[in-house]
């Protein structure tokens, strides 16, 4: 059985709630956010560019979340802020209507002794807990999850169907970890001998901090000696791959499909873009964007935005990028040898 989570709010108590300047009637309802496009009566919805200024003009929304230098732009009722993206993402957060499973342990879920679970915990059917592990208060674990010997989860996490903490991994407060995931199995550790390959063992544990979201399909392995640690506030994204030893930083936010490969450092507050990749035993500043499919070779000493990937293009465009790419060699020669027919300049 599952708890539903809704309710309406008036204008009034939205902006008391998450500040802001009102324009008009305080106690207007609002059932839904919705966007300019698709707003009705009872919605309320956000202006943040300009390309949409014909979608706020015909918006049927009772009430629009603007700019403060935005504030005549309509004549609907208003809340004016400073960033309503960010606005908007809090005030979504207030009509949440997502559901939370009854406490309890199922049925059919298998618990080993010394297991520390609250009665305020969730474990859905399917579900093992190991021995040792603990889990805190309200926390949700929902079917077919596997939680391994002395591993912990803080209070209020919820892990989503099929997700695999491995033993002794930690997991801090308020995660939100998504179907699939996976936390703390080996890292790729392999010493080669004669043509084979050794393994190493992986000693270490995958240690997640507070109010991080781990996206579906996603991969953390464990340390090999040390832990691989990702910081509070971080945010992955589905199918990222995260090897061994690697450190995030505190609010670094990475995109679908990233690779970070073992012993690499990420600063604070990075962003990541999609598919791209970082070698190992790299060191990445604070407060850098790596575009998305770049491949980051060495160490980000500085914060900026770096790039690295070739944008599409036309077919044929590209043949004829590539056959210039593989010509540069032979181009480069040329000019060199030019370079030594050409008269020196006597310095005066």
């Amino acid at each position: 059985m599952t708890q539903s989570i809704s309710r309406t709010y008036r204008l009034g108590e939205i902006v008391a709630k998450l500040g802001g300047e009102l324009i008009g009637d305080p106690s207007a309802e609002i059932l839904r956010i919705a966007t300019l496009e698709s707003a009705g009566p009872g919605d309320l919805c956000f202006f943040s560019h300009g390309r949409y200024r014909a979608h706020l003009r015909d918006t049927r929304a009772s009430a629009v979340i603007l700019a403060r230098e935005e504030r005549d732009a309509t004549a609907l009722p208003r809340i004016l802020c400073d960033d309503p993206y960010v606005y908007y993402a809090r005030a979504a957060q207030l009509f949440d209507s997502g559901s939370r499973p009854a406490a309890g342990i199922h049925a059919r879920a298998v618990v080993e002794e010394d297991a520390e679970i609250p009665a305020s915990a969730t474990v859905g059917p399917g579900c093992h807990v190991g021995r040792g592990a603990r889990l805190g208060e309200r926390v949700v674990i929902d079917a077919s999850c596997t939680i391994g010997e002395d591993a912990s989860i803080g209070e209020d996490s919820r892990l989503g169907p099929s997700v695999t903490v491995y033993p002794r991994c930690v997991i801090g407060k308020r995660a939100l970890i998504h179907a699939g995931v996976v936390i703390g199995a080996d890292g790729f550790g392999m010493a080669p001998d004669s043509g084979r390959w050794i393994k190493i063992p992986q000693t270490g544990r995958a240690v997640i901090g507070d109010d991080v979201e781990i996206g579906a399909n996603t991969t953390i392995d464990r340390g090999a000696l040390d832990d691989t640690v990702i910081e509070d506030g971080v945010k992955l994204d589905n199918q990222i791959q995260i090897g061994h030893n690697v450190r995030i930083g505190a609010h670094t936010a990475m995109a679908g499909c990233a690779a970070v490969a073992g012993s690499t450092r990420i600063g604070r507050h990075c962003a990541i873009g999609g598919a791209a990749r970082i070698i190992g035993h790299l060191t990445i500043a604070d407060h850098v964007t790596i575009s998305a499919a770049a491949v980051v070779t060495k160490s980000i000493t500085r914060a900026g935005t770096y790039a690295g990937a070739l944008p599409s293009a036309p077919a044929r465009e590209w043949a004829k990028t590539v056959a210039h790419l593989r010509g540069l060699d032979r181009l480069a020669k040329r000019i060199r040898e030019l370079e030594k027919r050409l008269p020196v300049k006597r310095k005066r």
